[in-house]
């Protein structure tokens, strides 16, 4: 891990990567036409917490340091990168079976064509449409 008040080497990036990977995942769930009760209310609250640790994380990236904690944000945020491919995994396991491929193909296809600022959504004082 990194000494303290320092990041780990593409900590950023790994963040922003997790938090795009999960916003084509919410994406693609939108999209195949579940009803709400197709899909597992509480892994899909539990990708939604994960996703909000990493959204936090990205906040705390734009903060001077001193402002909070920076090696817990590191160890939390580690751990919480740690979890989500399982987590996102055990999500689509539970889909009907009739949609999983198809939601796995829109997936990939709204993944592939995120802008990266989208990692940026919903933080904030960050502007996604604002380079």
């Amino acid at each position: 891990m990194a000494r303290r008040g320092a990041y780990p080497p593409h900590f950023r990036s790994r963040v922003e990567q997790a938090r795009l990977d999960s916003l084509a995942l919410f994406r693609a769930l939108d999209r195949v036409g579940l009803d709400p009760t197709q899909i597992p209310q509480k892994l899909l609250q539990k990708l939604f917490e994960l996703d909000a640790d990493c959204a936090e994380a990205l906040w705390c990236l734009e903060k001077p340091k001193g402002r909070f904690d920076v090696g817990a944000m590191v160890r939390d945020t580690l751990l919480t990168l740690a979890a989500l491919p399982t987590a996102r995994d055990a999500l689509r396991s539970k889909l009907p079976p009739a949609v999983r491929t198809r939601q796995l193909d829109l997936e990939t296809a709204i993944r592939n064509a995120l802008d990266p600022r989208e990692a940026y959504n919903d933080i904030p004082g960050r502007d996604p449409q604002v380079r």
